[in-house]
């Protein structure tokens, strides 16, 4: 079939599964009830926000959770997970969680802390020594809030090795260090907000030192077991995984077409990991209640760093910050090959949302932001 002629088929059957998801009830896991459900009018407003964003931005799939009073009170799937086989998305769909990954590497990193550890302030090689010195010590603490003066990838070009990776890694922290430890720090640390996945991977390096276990089974038994995230997993493409979405884009026509190929085995505590919308509850749901960590270890985490340029940095150790809504929310974003995530909470109101997207550039944290204003939004009167 000529190129011209798939394009318009992709088009049609994306705009038919879209208009089925829209119109047909969402599929509701039947694990979101716990006590004080959503109301009826917030649930409403919700899957209407939904449908419009899905239709406005072609969205072939999204799961949602939401959180209220500090439990998991809602979770949905809409569209569509895998457009050739009509899967659809659930609350059980493994989407990538792209950037997401930081928070939940930080919050094993402020564990081991809590634990006496993991000394957040001393030079980085004191649990990394696979990491060579640079001309300024690099602490833990800069590293999680991007203060480490570790560059990001060198482009953004699907090309580059890193941001487009073929290559599968049995041991990601290593193979991650070897793509960056011998370039030089793109500014001295604690002096500049730079962002970067890279120097995750060397948190990643620093929490196997401290532990004296390997990285994936430290977060999967120390994070993920406590917070009650029994499907999450790493992006592993040589694994078969249960639930799994497939991974989209668009094209410059605006067709979805499937996403370029990414193996993320090299950047994990980055960028690395897949989850569905019930367990990023969860995990929202268990650092609310302090099940994870302790309050005050979480109140550190969630606290902003201040780089020596005297810039506005609201990112804290591995979390990001805002009061775009007035209240104080904390929470992540993260975009990769065929994703697009977001996931925030409003501490002083036990709330938060989840929303995960198997499409690039699908502006996810918009849709958390209208789902949010709607939880935070006063009860009708009766």
């Amino acid at each position: 079939m000529p190129r011209t002629h798939k394009r318009r088929a992709a088009r049609f059957a994306v705009k038919g599964i879209l208009a089925i998801g829209l119109i047909v009830q969402p599929f509701l896991s039947p694990s979101f009830a716990q006590s004080g459900q959503l109301t009826t009018e917030k649930r409403a407003q919700m899957e209407t926000t939904i449908s419009r964003f899905m239709a406005a931005n072609s969205i072939p799939g999204v799961s949602v959770a939401i959180v209220e009073n500090g439990a998991q009170e809602w979770s949905a799937g809409f569209g569509t997970a895998d457009l050739e086989t009509f899967v659809p998305a659930t609350t059980h769909t493994l989407y990538r969680l792209a950037s997401i990954s930081k928070s939940i590497t930080a919050t094993a990193a402020l564990l081991l802390w809590q634990q006496g550890k993991l000394d957040l302030d001393a030079p980085v090689q004191k649990y990394c020594p696979a990491f060579p010195q640079k001309e300024t010590p690099i602490t833990t603490r800069e590293l999680l809030g991007h203060l480490g003066g570790i560059r990001h990838y060198k482009s953004d070009s699907q090309n580059d090795p890193e941001v487009g990776n073929t290559k599968h890694f049995a041991n990601p922290i290593q193979a991650g260090l070897d793509f960056f430890k011998g370039d030089p720090l793109v500014a001295k640390p604690g002096t500049e907000f730079h962002y970067s996945t890279q120097g995750f991977t060397l948190v990643g390096c620093a929490i196997e030192g401290a532990s004296g276990e390997n990285y994936v089974d430290y977060v999967r038994e120390n994070v993920l077991r406590p917070a009650g995230m029994t499907h999450t997993v790493v992006d592993d493409r040589m694994a078969i995984v249960p639930f799994r979405t497939r991974f989209y884009s668009k094209d410059s026509s605006g067709a979805i077409t499937n996403a370029d190929f990414l193996d993320s085995s090299y950047k994990i505590p980055g960028g690395g990991w897949l989850s569905s919308a019930d367990d990023m509850a969860q995990f929202e749901v268990a650092m609310l209640n302090d099940r994870v960590v302790a309050r005050s270890t979480r109140d550190l985490m969630w606290t902003p760093l201040r780089p020596s340029d005297g810039k506005e940095d609201r990112y804290a150790l591995g979390w990001g910050t805002g009061k775009d809504l007035g209240v104080l929310d904390v929470g992540h974003t993260g975009g990769q090959q065929g994703t697009s995530t977001s996931f925030m909470m409003v501490p002083e109101r036990g709330a938060g949302v989840v929303v995960l997207i198997n499409l690039d550039g699908g502006n996810a944290s918009d849709l958390a932001n209208e789902l949010m204003k709607i939880v935070l939004a006063p009860a009708a009167a009766k």
